[in-house]
């Protein structure tokens, strides 16, 4: 017989979803700068939608990237003083 994979495939969910998502907790490994953003996010838009980003993000004199993170840093701010 041949032995199970473990590795998840892309956009398989996990089997513990609850461990899935503490797993980003951890402090990256190399705890510099260059290490701050290591997840990768993939969204699903249509090229309208993307030019019209892009265009958003030259008129605010910054990157697509800088401006995502600080749109998703404000509408999911960081939680870890409250209580659940």
């Amino acid at each position: 017989m041949t032995a199970r994979n473990e590795k998840r495939g892309f956009a398989a969910r996990p089997a513990d979803p609850d461990g899935w998502i503490r797993a980003g907790d951890a402090p990256p490994a190399g705890g510099g700068a260059a290490t701050a953003y290591t997840a990768r996010l993939t969204i699903d838009i249509t090229p309208e939608l993307r030019g019209r980003i892009k265009i958003a993000a030259i008129r605010r004199a910054g990157t697509v990237t800088d401006m995502l993170r600080d749109l998703l840093a404000r509408e999911f701010p960081d939680t870890s003083g409250e209580r659940s």
